[in-house]
């Protein structure tokens, strides 16, 4: 019979208290509420992302930008090497400079000053084919060799005029102070026709102004056809905004009313049965008891007895109906609170030849209902389970709550089984399990269990206290 114990102690043995737990279900943290769809919320990511896909674009416009500038301005060089080569410096090439002679060299030198240097032109080169400098602007380079990159081989091999960014790190540029330059070379001809190279440094300014402008460019365009993207969709997003909200509204509604509906269904059956069939077996127990009285009083003994059996009977089925509406509508849970729901599963197991001992927490009816309804129906079907598969045998509930923890357990100190039968397919007998597995995993509880064959069974139901919940970030 259900009782109160003096002692918290269970009435299980030591042999089960030993028994190590191991987790069936982990929950998805119940203290953790996913947040309703949020008009703002959406709104910030939109913004964020405008704003991410604004700095993607300026720096790629950047890098384009920098490369198209550096396109234009090196095809610029390249026309503009190519009329200084035949306007200026064929004419004044002899075949005395490319011997060395100083006068040539002075007189050319005296050329170029002239016509080629000055603020679009910041060095100029003539070198011959193994590499030795004939003529620079810089006096210091003239006569020096220095080896041939692969692009002037190239222009002297297939007479081309090759440009690019300048490498200033080489032993010929030692004379440079400015950090990027453009260079541009290609051959040209002494007028006995031996070829020489022509080699031509731009300074890299307009080239950064140029990619300057190109970027605002992109920027410009790229920003304002962002800006009308968002101005166009910002009224789709909003309307789909109210369109989830509204569906989540009636989700939450329609999940209401089918959990109602499931109350109202089991509620209605309860009443059903207790207004129907049992009052009809109640009665009929009451003729049958009138019977046997009657045959008593005609002597009738056989008879009597036979009344008797049948009103017995009746009255057992009577109370087995009784405890399967317990089973189906609690009604005790929702009026009295847990205690007194339990308590009732305890009368009913022990109407069935199982012990049954409760220790329960003084503020075990002041949980949420949702709480009370997830520890009822663990607490039901871990009972239901020892009573069918472990009986007779000596039950101890236990229900504890401490901090932000409820604890549900429920031990007996039956025969035991191999928890390993419980990764057999779920048509092998153990509906009750899978019922408390599917519970706990939809409150998002921690469900335990420890058990070993002959040392009992011991079932733990944790869940966190949801009365404070956090909102999803």
């Amino acid at each position: 019979m259900a009782s109160d114990p003096p002692t918290p102690r269970s009435p299980t043995t030591d042999a089960v208290e030993a028994v190590p737990w191991s987790v069936i279900v982990v929950g998805r943290a119940p203290d953790v509420v996913p947040r309703s769809l949020s008009a703002r919320a959406v709104l910030v990511r939109l913004a964020a992302v405008l704003v991410t896909a604004l700095v993607a674009v300026a720096v790629l416009a950047g890098f384009g930008a920098q490369w198209l500038a550096e396109r234009e301005a090196v095809n610029d060089a390249a026309q503009t090497t190519n009329v200084l080569a035949q306007a200026v410096v064929r004419p004044a090439l002899t075949d005395a400079l490319a011997a060395g002679d100083p006068a040539a060299i002075d007189a050319f030198d005296t050329v170029v000053r002239s016509t080629v240097l000055g603020s679009d032109v910041v060095r100029v080169k003539i070198w011959d084919p193994q590499g030795r400098v004939l003529y620079a602007d810089e006096p210091q380079l003239i006569g020096r060799t220095f080896a041939l990159d692969d692009a002037q081989r190239a222009a002297l091999a297939s007479p081309s005029t090759r440009a690019a960014v300048s490498d200033l790190s080489e032993d010929e540029n030692e004379f440079e102070d400015a950090p990027r330059l453009l260079e541009v070379y290609r051959p040209v001809w002494t007028p006995s026709g031996q070829q020489l190279l022509f080699e031509v440094y731009y300074p890299y300014e307009p080239v950064a102004a140029r990619s300057a402008e190109l970027w605002r460019g992109f920027a410009g365009v790229t920003t304002s056809s962002l800006l009308l993207l968002v101005v166009l969709t910002a009224p789709i997003v909003w309307g789909l905004i109210r369109r989830l909200r509204g569906a989540e509204a009636r989700r939450a509604e329609l999940l209401q009313r089918a959990v109602d509906a499931s109350d109202a269904e089991r509620r209605r059956i309860a009443g059903t049965l207790h207004d129907g069939p049992v009052q009809d077996l109640v009665a009929t127990s009451f003729v049958a008891e009138s019977a046997a009285v009657a045959a008593d009083r005609d002597g009738l003994t056989d008879a009597a007895t036979r009344a008797r059996e049948v009103a017995g009977s009746v009255r057992g089925n009577v109370r087995v109906l009784r405890s399967l509406l317990v089973d189906i509508y609690p009604e005790s849970l929702g009026s009295t609170g847990l205690t007194v729901s339990l308590r009732d599963l305890a009368a009913t197991a022990a109407s069935r030849g199982t012990e049954v001992t409760l220790d329960l927490d003084s503020r075990t009816d002041d949980l949420p209902d949702d709480d009370q309804r997830l520890l009822y129906r663990v607490g039901q079907e871990a009972l239901r389970n020892a009573v069918t598969h472990a009986a007779p045998c000596r039950v101890r509930i236990v229900v504890t709550c401490t901090g932000r923890a409820t604890t549900l357990e429920v031990a007996d100190d039956g025969p035991g089984f191999d928890p390993a039968v419980l990764d057999l397919p779920r048509d092998d007998g153990h509906l009750g399990t899978q019922v408390m597995h599917d519970l706990a995993a939809e409150a998002g509880a921690e469900l335990s269990l420890a058990t070993a064959p002959g040392r009992g069974t011991r079932w733990r139901l944790r869940l966190l206290d949801r009365s404070t919940p956090r909102e999803r970030p």
